[in-house]
This record gives C-alpha cells, sequence and structure tokens, in this order.
C-alpha cells in the first residue's frame, strides 16, 4: 500500500532567530519511515551553484552545534533551500532534526563547496547522475538547473533505493519537471530517468554498479556504452557506492575531475550516509 506523504506548510515566519546562523523551516515532508526532505528560509547573502553543500545542524545536547554536510536539494535559482534527509533513530543530528516542524529554526552556515558543479566538467554531449538514497540530493538541485539542459543533450538520472516508496521523492520531482514554468521548455525530452530498487520487486531493479558494468542500462534506454568523448558523470552515494562506481567509470575511460581540474567525472565525497 503506498503511503501519502505528510507535508505540512505556513508561510514565512518572521522569528527572532536564537540559533547560530539560524533559519527558519517553512515545510516539512515526511516520504516514508526513513526519509524526509524539508525547506528553509535561505539567507539574503547566500549565492551557490546547484550542487553545492553547506553545513547544518541543531544544537545539541552539551549545548554547542551539531553539524554535518547536507547537499542542496533546491536549484541556485529558488527563493528558499530544500534538503533531503535520511531518518536514524539513534544517528546524533537526524534523531533530532527529523522532528522539527515549520517554523523551527535550524543552523545553516553559509558557506556552500562541493564537486558535484558543472565547472568541474570538461563539455560533453551526454551527463549521468548516479545516486543511491539520498545521494540524490544534489542532483534534484542539478535538475532544475537551467544550465544543466544547455549544455548537454541527454541528461539520465539514475538512483537506486531499496524500495519502491523510497524513491517517491525523486519520481515526483522528476515528473514535475516537463510542466514547470521556468524550466519545463528546457528539460523538454532531454531527461531519462532510471530509477532501480534492490530489494523489491520494480520494473528496473539492481543496483546502478551492477547496471552499469553490465550494459543493461545502455541497452534499456538505447543509448551506446559510455566513452570518454561524449559522457560525464557526476556520482553520490555511500563511500563503498562511491568507489565502485569510480572503478566502472575509470574501466570506461573517463577520468576523475575536480573544479581546478575539470575531467569526465566528479565523486561527491563529501555525502553523509546512515550515521547522520
Amino acid at each position: 500500500m503506498t503511503k501519502v506523504p505528510v507535508m505540512t506548510e505556513a508561510s514565512p515566519i518572521k522569528a527572532k532567530p536564537h540559533l547560530p546562523d539560524a533559519q527558519t523551516v517553512t515545510q516539512v515532508t515526511h516520504w516514508t519511515d526513513r526519509l524526509f526532505s524539508f525547506r528553509v528560509t535561505r539567507p539574503r547573502t547566500l549565492r551557490f551553484r546547484s550542487g553545492e553543500f553547506v553545513m547544518i545542524g541543531l544544537m545539541g545536547d552539551n549545548g554547542k552545534p551539531l553539524l554535518r554536510a547536507y547537499s542542496i536539494a533546491s536549484p541556485a535559482w529558488d527563493e528558499e533551500l530544500e534538503f533531503y534527509s535520511i531518518k536514524v533513530p539513534d544517528g546524533p543530528l537526524t534523531s533530532k532534526l527529523q522532528h522539527i516542524l515549520v517554523g523551527d529554526e535550524i543552523i545553516l552556515r553559509p558557506k556552500p563547496v562541493g564537486t558535484l558543479v558543472h565547472d568541474a566538467l570538461l563539455p560533453g554531449k551526454r551527463l549521468w547522475f548516479l545516486a543511491t538514497g539520498t545521494g540524490l540530493a544534489p542532483f534534484a538541485s542539478l535538475m532544475r538547473e537551467p544550465e544543466t539542459y544547455e549544455k548537454y543533450d541527454r541528461v539520465i538520472m539514475m538512483h537506486t533505493c531499496r524500495e519502491v516508496a523510497e524513491l517517491e521523492y525523486g519520481q515526483k520531482l522528476v515528473e514535475s519537471l516537463k510542466d514547470d514554468p521556468l524550466i519545463g521548455d528546457l528539460v523538454g525530452d532531454k531527461l531519462v530517468y532510471y530509477p532501480t530498487t534492490t530489494r523489491e520487486a520494480f520494473h528496473h531493479m539492481g543496483r546502478v554498479t551492477d547496471n552499469l558494468a553490465s550494459g543493461k542500462v545502455f541497452a534499456d534506454l538505447g543509448l551506446p556504452a559510455m566513452n570518454p568523448g561524449e559522457d560525464r558523470a557526476m556520482v553520490c552515494g555511500s563511500l563503498a557506492f562511491n568507489v565502485d562506481v569510480k572503478a566502472i567509470l575509470e574501466g570506461f575511460g573517463l577520468r576523475e575531475g575536480a573544479n581546478s581540474d575539470p575531467k569526465e567525472f566528479v565523486v561527491e565525497k563529501a555525502f553523509v550516509g546512515d550515521g547522520i
């Protein structure tokens, strides 16, 4: 039985900050018992590139800020900031963060950084977004970024979760893009969504790594195997996932790049997994 996301909304609340670098929660959506997203006010001075992350958090029990790196899921042009998070019952931060409500405050350090940005890639024809779980967050930003569709003929979003319900955040986002009044015309038919599951039956199954290594995704989508002349990739997941995908991409002849040295693929090394 499909769970209906529980969402709360309210008009922007002008609360007097009492936390350092405080921002106010404007919306919270619980997608499953393990996943939720939330939106907060955006500092007027914050400028970032779609795909970057910032440090956010709450005050710890010791009275000191408890911060973790979170990719900004909203695009650079959005007036608010969106985040997508896992819930960890005994996680130092998410055990508290998952209970935030509209009107609450979080700490947000306005110093964005990250490697999943267009500047870190050489020009190409196709762009692959490769993610597991909440590693989708930076791509939620980049899929809403006009530059993504101006630079590439085809954008492929590969996202793997354990169960179908865990794909809902990404599915609803992708479905909304073609009708988006701001970027719908740019997206057109350029965006290809390839979600898979590993535990629950679904029309596409298997890990990102397996579907790439076996060539199944290329056959399913009618695309050629990756090659360094045309394909670019961005990777965001657990450390083990990143290591495995990196090896596969290098097997296709792609090289890892960085902001200061653009190449054919980049990996987000600051992604925080199940221990947050």
